[in-house]
């Protein structure tokens, strides 16, 4: 049994089908990635999956149990965490704050507890912050303001983060969105040594060598819909794949080429003047 299962996962907007009967497995240990062209439905995907938008079809389960009616809040202390785009790190925190932010568990009386017994239980909360600042190689930066730190290692900071409550799958969203050619192969190593730590990764980016470097199947989005899965070497050389990113007659082109394939869709994805496929969701 898969770690995640989604079958059917459809969401909409209005008339439009942002996800359309989407089947997708995870499996406990393994990094699982999600690309396609803007606007394809990718972050909707996670959205979907991680209680932050209605489902309008078919179900989703996570170790066993169906998400649904559980909200985001439900899903994150089952061991269901995700990145955001727009990183929403606490700018008044420090660095190791913000991952304690996200370690901790209160109840709803953990407040009047606290007043009588102050920092019961920070050990554990304190252990799991400091090894995913030292997995992430971020301990020199523990006590500073992520106001005063690049936007590299603000990303970072915002993966650290999602790792600091020792989940069991963690949702990457873009994670590598603006890092240079270095930082973003460092990210990789660091994806990969997580898989040590009895969790698993569900990626998606537009770094297409990233995907293809690190991932150990790879579905692939296109309006809404998946159009192909398989191994990275399968994907790379799938033409339908190539044409969602190229074009019709770019696919064609470069199906007995899959070998290009990653550095062409990473320059499509990474210019600004080029126009969409579809207006993003």
């Amino acid at each position: 049994m898969a770690l995640l299962e989604a079958r059917g996962l459809t969401v909409s907007y209005g008339g439009l089908h942002a996800n359309d009967s989407i089947d997708l497995d995870c499996h406990t240990g393994k990094l699982i990635g999600l690309i396609g062209p803007n606007g394809a439905g990718k972050t909707t995907f996670i959205d979907a999956i991680t209680g932050f938008t209605a489902v309008s079809a078919g179900s989703i389960r996570f170790d066993g149990v169906d998400l649904a009616g559980k909200s985001p809040d439900d899903r994150a202390k089952m061991g269901l965490t995700r990145t955001f785009q727009s990183l929403e790190l606490f700018e008044d925190l420090s660095v190791r704050d913000n991952l304690m932010a996200a370690a901790e568990q209160p109840k709803w009386h953990s407040f009047l507890t606290d007043i009588v017994l102050p920092g019961r239980n920070e050990r554990p909360y304190v252990e799991q912050v400091e090894w995913a600042l030292e997995i992430m190689k971020l301990g020199h930066l523990a006590d500073t303001m992520p106001s005063d730190v690049s936007h590299g290692q603000r990303k970072l900071i915002s993966v650290a983060r999602a790792l600091a409550a020792k989940p069991k799958l963690v949702l990457l969203d873009e994670p590598a969105a603006g890092l240079d050619t270095a930082e973003s192969q460092l990210l990789g190593q660091h994806l990969r040594e997580f898989l040590d730590h009895d969790m698993s990764l569900f990626l998606i980016d537009h770094d297409m060598g990233l995907v293809l470097n690190v991932c150990d199947y790879i579905y692939v989005l296109d309006f809404g819909k998946i159009i192909a899965h398989g191994t990275p070497a399968e994907v790379r050389s799938n033409p339908t794949v190539i044409a969602a990113y190229l074009g019709d007659s770019a696919g064609e082109a470069q199906a007995q080429d899959g070998a290009a394939f990653g550095a062409l869709a990473h320059d499509k994805a990474n210019n600004p003047d080029q126009e969409n496929k579809e207006t993003a969701l």
